[in-house]
């Protein structure tokens, strides 16, 4: 019976010294950065409705800012804005942004993002889902790409954002750096 006892004994300690090492030893490998495996560079314009604006205006508050801070706190924006490959809002779009956006701190010009890109030329066919905080006072910021459909099915990355232009209050111009590292 002690034999039989020694035996699990040491079978038990033999599995937990296997297991240790394996976890230790998958765990302790360095990261390695992957490289994308699809990379490109598109520009978001919105133009947010002021009033007098209709045909131009690609975006519209849906809900007005709150009393909380100067700073936008509370205010929502749904915008169908047009991406394109130059920074030129009258080159022609390559893309639709279509979703929303709001201010979330009252002490700072900070926004949540949440949109899809619709894509629908010869070039590519099919959607980038993107999501994620836009920290305005930094100069580049990181939003996920957290799926996608057609040429981008099942797709994630990163869309780095830095702001390329703000001539007023009503329009601004995102530069948004896109590195997909998982592409099927």
């Amino acid at each position: 019976m002690a034999q039989i006892v020694h035996k699990y004994t040491l079978l038990i300690l033999l599995s937990v010294l296997i297991m240790h090492s394996l976890f230790t030893s998958v765990h302790s490998r360095k990261f390695q950065e992957k490289k994308p495996c699809k990379r490109f560079t598109l520009y978001f314009h919105d133009i947010l409705f002021n009033g007098t604006n209709l045909a131009n205006a690609t975006a519209a508050t849906a809900v007005n800012r709150t009393q909380l801070g100067n700073y936008k706190h509370g205010m929502l924006v749904v915008f169908d804005d047009p991406m394109t490959k130059q920074n030129n809002l009258l080159t022609p779009p390559v893309a639709r942004a279509q979703g929303f956006y709001f201010y979330d701190t009252k002490d700072a010009y900070n926004a949540w993002f949440a949109y899809t890109l619709i894509f629908n030329s010869t070039e590519h066919k099919g959607t980038l889902n993107i999501m994620g905080a836009d920290l305005m006072g930094e100069e580049m910021r990181d939003l996920s790409v957290v799926g996608g459909t057609g040429d981008f099915f099942m797709t994630r990355g990163i869309a780095t954002f830095r702001t390329d232009g703000q001539p007023d209050a009503f329009y601004f111009r995102v530069k948004m750096d896109i590195k997909l590292y998982e592409c099927y």
